[in-house]
């Protein structure tokens, strides 16, 4: 793996040494994707101060999606950032589709990060937070029956009286993020900063995303450019009605590996 663009942040770990391209230990890459240091609240008022970050996989031509997984435009690299990412999380949000279509299980317990999670207060993995309106989901699958960490469910209030019921008596911390049926994706982000969750990390969906990018409420997106092609009609990354105007994100950082771009995009300051 090469740098080919600086992390902006001067606190990040410089790019290792050496002109051969080489594998990068977990430690380099939790270096170069390191949340920025959170304070105690926002700017300006508006909650606990906390950053929302997403991480996904585009084809060349636009697809997030083969066959309705993520996974086939995937590689050996991109998987370890992906592990890293999380590791460096408080929680992990998903749509309720992606729960299902990509077969997701609770965060698994790394020992290279143990101790760095240990330091800085955090759980020994990130929860996994599911965003769903009906929760039309299997409470007796491991995500939900056996995680190391309670899964969380964000829902409305308006939700499935019974379905909620099924979803505590399996474990599931239930939490209202909306007046009505479905998620308010700031409410959201700022109901897992109340419970003290301020390192987010979500893996869409393509529809997720696409809210918490017409909330405004997106602090940097992860993007894995993937060097395949698949036509069809597949989802892009983001889904949804569009923007009035266009919202534009600065580089942060840009790796390279075998044909693969690891690009890292945030909001300006200010």
């Amino acid at each position: 793996m090469r740098r080919l663009f600086p992390v902006t942040d001067q606190t990040a770990a410089p790019a290792p040494s050496g002109e051969a391209e080489r594998e990068w230990s977990l430690a380099e890459l939790a270096a170069a994707y390191a949340y920025p240091a959170l304070g105690g609240d926002r700017p300006g008022g508006g909650g606990p101060d906390v950053w929302l970050r997403a991480n996904m996989v585009s084809s060349l031509d636009g697809a997030a999606q083969h066959d309705g997984r993520s996974h086939p435009l995937s590689g050996a690299t991109d998987m370890r950032i992906f592990g890293t990412l999380r590791a460096l999380a408080d929680v992990v949000v998903a749509g309720a589709e992606t729960v299902r279509q990509e077969g997701y299980r609770p965060a698994r317990v790394r020992d290279a990060f143990a101790a760095a999670r240990r330091a800085a207060g955090q759980a020994p993995v990130p929860a996994i937070a599911v965003v769903s309106a009906g929760l039309e989901l299997d409470f007796s699958l491991p995500l939900f029956a056996a995680p190391p960490v309670p899964t969380l469910l964000l829902t409305g209030a308006a939700a499935p009286a019974d379905r909620v019921a099924a979803a505590e008596r399996a474990g599931v911390r239930v939490v209202v993020a909306g007046d009505g049926a479905g998620v308010d994706p700031a409410r959201a982000v700022a109901e897992l900063a109340g419970l003290g969750h301020r390192r987010l990390l979500t893996e869409g969906g393509p529809r997720l995303l696409g809210q918490f990018v017409a909330a405004g409420v997106l602090d940097e997106l992860c993007l894995t450019v993937s060097p395949t092609l698949t036509a069809g009609d597949a989802q892009r990354i983001a889904g949804g009605p569009s923007l009035a105007v266009p919202r534009r994100f600065e580089l942060a950082s840009l790796l390279e590996e075998e044909g693969f771009l690891y690009a890292c995009y945030r909001r300006p300051a200010g």
